[in-house]
């Protein structure tokens, strides 16, 4: 339990919302403070944490209370067997999502905290924390980034010693699979100065949204077509065989435009992944 509470005024101009606001959202179910014998409500961190998250939901999402409760419930807290051993063992070989819940943790962060800042629903979150799976393109991106590591780093990929690299054809380790069909295999290993993908977009795939990042891009297509957008008007169609060099401090998005699977190798400097 936290040491400090909150009275609920106290709690109300953290959240940023009003006394009576903080009264009907537990009228509606969305948050329990704790009640003195007195019946006074006091608020710790962790519902000052739920009630920013509450107001964002409300706010920037349009939910309504039924909404709101059915979002926040997806955020499973309590710790299990399988928690503890993974917290227990070894970062190298922990699962991504579960090097991103330790991170969360170590911060002290709620995954209602995370999805406040990020834009990813707590759900999606949760099912990544525990399967390493579910997330966009952008959202893995933006995600690793609100933690200050990369998709390298907690890979193991920088792990290894910086110098020559040799990975044979079909021997490439993976990164998580987005919730679009994008695979992305890596193709040098060590903390180097360029980070080296094969991309596979399923038909259909994109990034999902547009992200930016220091650094800079280059892409060659190896079969199908895809899209790629810059600052949001800017759009440049590649079929196979066509190569594409841009900042990475641009927004950018991109598409798969095949009926089928579209193959590309990827570089960006510096590693920023």
């Amino acid at each position: 339990m936290d040491d400090i509470r909150y009275k609920i005024a106290e709690a109300a101009r953290m959240a940023g919302v009003s006394t009576s606001t903080l009264r009907l959202w537990e009228s509606q179910g969305l948050i329990e403070p704790v009640r003195t014998p007195s019946g006074q409500r006091l608020y710790e961190t962790r519902h000052v944490e739920r009630l920013k998250t509450i107001s964002w939901l409300r706010t920037e999402k349009g939910l309504n209370p039924a909404a709101i409760r059915e979002t926040l419930r997806a955020e499973p807290e309590t710790e299990s067997v399988e928690d503890e051993a993974i917290e227990d063992a070894d970062i190298g070989e922990i699962p991504i999502g579960r090097k991103i819940r330790r991170l969360r943790r170590e911060a002290g962060k709620t995954l209602e905290t995370v999805a406040v800042a990020t834009g990813i629903p707590i759900s999606l979150l949760s099912t990544f924390e525990r399967t390493s799976q579910g997330l966009s393109f952008k959202s893995l991106h933006e995600l690793v980034a609100h933690f200050g590591t990369t998709l390298a780093v907690l890979s193991g990929q920088e792990d290894r010693q910086t110098g020559e690299s040799l990975i044979r054809s079909g021997e490439w380790s993976v990164w998580p699979p987005s919730s679009t069909g994008v695979t992305v295999q890596i193709l040098s290993e060590g903390k180097n100065q360029m980070e080296c993908h094969r991309f596979v977009l399923a038909p259909g795939a994109s990034s999902e949204g547009a992200y930016q990042h220091p650094g800079e891009e280059f892409l060659h297509l190896l079969s199908g077509s895809m899209e790629i957008i810059l600052d949001g008007d800017q759009f440049f169609e590649l079929r196979a065989g066509d190569s594409f060099y841009f900042e990475s401090r641009r927004p950018h998005s991109w598409r798969n435009t095949s009926d089928g699977e579209t193959v590309l190798i990827w570089v960006n400097t510096p590693p920023t992944f």
